[in-house]
C-alpha cells in the first residue's frame, strides 16, 4: 500500500523557489537541492520532482497565482519562504506536522550509516552498481572507475575498495569461504537484497540518477 505523505498548499512556495534557483527550470530528480528539500518536508524526491513539473507547466490556477505573485520578485519569495521556516515547530512533530506522525522512509537512504558515517545507503547503491561493472581482480584502488567513484563521493579510494570487498561476501556466485568481520556487512547485505536480484541495467540507471546528488 502506498504511503500517504503530508502535503499542504504552502509547500508550493518551496517548490517555486527551488524551480527558480539558477539555472531556473526543472532540477534532476536526485539533485542535492531537491533531495535536501525532500528531507526537510518529508516528501519523497519523486513527488517533489512531479510538483516541479507542475510548476513548469503552470498546471493549476493556484500555481499560476503563486507564479504571478512571486516569480518576478525573488526577494518577496525569500521572505515568504523564510516566514514559513520560522513557524513554530517547522520540520518537526509540531507546526506543519501537528497531528501527523512523521515516519522516515526514503530519508534513511541519505543519512550516514551508524556503522560508518562516511557512507550512506545511497552511496552503497552507487558502489553496488560499480561492483557489477568490475571483476574481483579490478576492484582495486588503481582502477579508473574506482577512482572516479571516489572523486564523485569525495571519499578515499580505499573506502570504495573496502565496500566492494564486502559486496564480494554478499555475492553467492563468488561463494567466498573466508569470513569478513566488517561492520559494513549488514548494510551491504541490505542493499544487495534490494537491488542485486533485479535488472542490473535498471540499477545502473538508478545509480546514475543518484550520482546527481553528489554533483551539487
Amino acid at each position: 500500500m502506498a504511503k500517504n505523505y503530508f502535503w499542504q498548499d504552502d509547500y508550493w512556495l518551496f517548490v517555486l523557489q527551488l524551480y527558480l534557483q539558477k539555472p531556473a527550470g526543472m532540477k534532476p530528480l536526485y539533485s542535492k537541492p531537491l533531495v535536501d528539500l525532500s528531507m526537510e518536508l518529508h516528501i519523497p524526491p519523486q513527488m517533489l520532482h512531479d510538483r516541479l513539473r507542475q510548476v513548469a507547466n503552470l498546471e493549476t490556477p493556484r500555481i499560476e497565482r503563486y507564479w504571478q505573485q512571486y516569480a518576478e520578485s525573488p526577494q518577496r519569495l525569500r521572505r515568504a519562504v523564510r516566514l514559513l521556516r520560522e513557524m513554530t515547530g517547522f520540520n518537526s512533530g509540531g507546526g506543519f506536522f501537528d497531528g501527523v506522525e512523521v515516519e522516515e522512509t526514503f530519508e534513511r537512504d541519505f543519512r550516514p550509516l551508524p556503522e560508518d558515517e562516511r557512507l550512506t545507503p545511497t552511496m552503497l547503491t552507487i558502489i553496488l552498481s560499480l561492483y557489477f561493472q568490475l571483476t574481483p581482480q579490478t576492484m582495486v584502488k588503481e582502477t579508473p572507475e574506482v577512482q572516479q567513484t571516489a572523486r564523485l563521493m569525495r571519499v578515499d579510494t580505499a573506502l570504495i575498495v573496502d565496500v566492494l570487498e564486502v559486496f564480494q561476501h554478499c555475492d553467492p556466485y563468488l561463494n567466498r569461504r573466508d569470513v569478513t568481520f566488517s561492520p559494513l556487512l549488514m548494510p551491504c547485505q541490505q542493499i544487495w537484497q534490494r537491488y542485486a536480484n533485479g535488472d542490473i541495467n535498471q540499477l545502473a540507471a538508478h545509480a546514475d540518477e543518484l550520482a546527481e546528488y553528489f554533483k551539487g
